[in-house]
């Protein structure tokens, strides 16, 4: 039997070593080695990055598990005319016994590529919806913008679990994945409810183009928690990318205000508002961690993300009624008072009786506003699952400055457009510059890994 081992040469630079699953029929009948012994075998797991050691056939999903004496090499494919002026492809082979496969992940890799990209697409695009229509939205709502923030929350609890109940019933969700543990969801519904009672309390004080500069900070708390909690590392292009990002954004919304409008509002809400972002931050990741803890407890399944989804927004429907009286508090309405603000709020919503004057736009606006709003958080959800957190927190980024942008444009219900921050151009530039160092791989990647074979 010929074995090949691959030598790293540059560790980091190299990809975590993938597991496949082979079909019964695609695989003849193989023998394990003998010195894979029965305290080798495992069930595949799809969702982690840890090499697997083969060998055995799973009763239960009928896949044969491959991971045996494992190489990569890199090939040049024939062309047309026979020579050798075909296109690089990388392969991958695993010695069994005496049998040797072959598995050929380029098309794999390009799948997952796509997949991530058109969800990074949509989460912008609805990112973009989302800020645009909650302007349009507290249009007729101006007056009850606290009445629009609980209706949002609470409506999210009535819609998820709806959706979560169909999706059970059609099989999607489990009883394994509803039987997961749910001290996570409650710390998910609590850093929420923080995170919206500490950037109502700095919002409240804050100017209009200081809390988007402040949001940046989301972006470097990403990074710092996803690097002491999910051990991630990140390469010197990376940083310098969310950087350039960040710098992008700034410059874009900053050119717009004055320069000292930071300091406006002090630096205690400045503050706040920075652990604000901390909060939805560490929420995030702690989202990223649950589904990595679901697929070690589902053997390599993943949970269905109207579960997560339904019970953070109800545990955060619950803390924030524990906090009512603080919330109500900052929107500048009295806990006394706040029955008969809800009603009127409600009346205007729905564009009824005598308090509707002047709630043109309701309730299609704020209505469109929260199907969109739901639309991103769930897309925002489903990148994050098939990516990270930082690469879901750009996405979210990139929609400030063009949201910026259609401020410009003449939307109905708002009046006069705003002007193009001088800046605009500039920070767009910049922020495209990043994004495009974030995702940039080294092409001498290849090089500097070694192949050795001892046959």
């Amino acid at each position: 039997m010929s074995v090949c081992t691959r030598r790293i040469i540059t560790g980091e630079l190299s990809s975590p070593i993938a597991r496949y699953h082979i079909p019964v029929t695609k695989l003849p009948a193989v023998r394990s080695p003998d010195y894979l012994s029965s305290t080798y075998v495992r069930y595949f797991v799809s969702n982690t990055r840890r090499p697997t050691s083969i060998v055995s056939r799973s009763t239960r999903t009928k896949f044969y598990v491959i991971a045996a004496a494992e190489s990569t090499g890199v090939f040049r494919r024939r062309g047309l005319d026979g020579g050798e002026n075909g296109k690089w492809r990388t392969r991958r082979r695993c010695a069994v016994g005496d049998q040797v496969v072959e598995i050929n992940e380029n098309r794999k890799s390009s799948n997952r590529r796509v997949e991530v990209a058109v969800a990074a697409t949509a989460t912008v695009v609805l990112g973009v919806g989302n800020r645009v229509l909650y302007k349009l939205a507290l249009v007729p709502l101006k007056n009850y913008p606290f009445f629009l923030a609980q209706l949002a929350t609470f409506g999210y609890v009535l819609v998820y679990f709806s959706i979560l109940y169909v999706r059970y019933h059609t099989g999607k969700v489990t009883d394994e994945m509803l039987s997961l543990p749910k001290i996570p969801y409650v710390a998910v519904g609590l850093l929420e409810a923080l995170a919206a009672a500490s950037g109502m309390a700095a919002g409240a004080i804050l100017s209009g183009a200081t809390i988007p500069i402040l949001s940046q900070s989301f972006l470097v708390w990403q990074l710092l928690l996803s690097f002491i909690f999910l051990g991630r590392r990140y390469s010197l292009n990376q940083l310098f990318g969310c950087f350039l990002v960040s710098v992008g954004v700034i410059v874009t919304v900053a050119s717009g205000s004055s320069a000292g409008s930071l300091m406006d509002g002090g630096v205690f809400w400045s503050l706040l508002m920075i652990v604000s972002f901390l909060l939805q931050a560490a929420d995030t990741v702690l989202k990223e961690v649950i589904f990595l803890d679901a697929a070690k407890r589902l053997k390599g399944g993943t949970v269905d993300l109207f579960v997560v989804n339904s019970f953070g927004s109800a545990y955060q429907a619950v803390f924030i009624c524990l906090l009512l009286p603080f919330l109500s508090k900052l929107w500048g309405v009295p806990f006394t008072q706040l029955p008969n603000y809800l009603r009127d709020g409600a009346a205007c919503f729905l564009n009824i009786g005598t308090l509707s004057s002047g709630c043109a736009g309701a309730p299609l606006l704020p209505l469109l506003f929260i199907i969109v709003n739901m639309g991103y958080n769930i897309s925002l959800l489903h990148l994050l699952k098939i990516s990270s957190a930082v690469l879901s927190c750009l996405a979210s980024t990139v929609s400030v400055p063009i949201s910026v942008f259609l401020f410009t444009l003449p939307l109905p219900y708002l009046g006069v457009a705003s002007s193009l921050p001088p800046g605009f151009i500039s920070g767009a530039i910049i922020l495209v510059i990043g994004m495009l160092v974030y995702t940039w791989r080294p092409s001498s990647r290849l090089k500097n890994q070694e192949v050795d074979c001892h046959c």
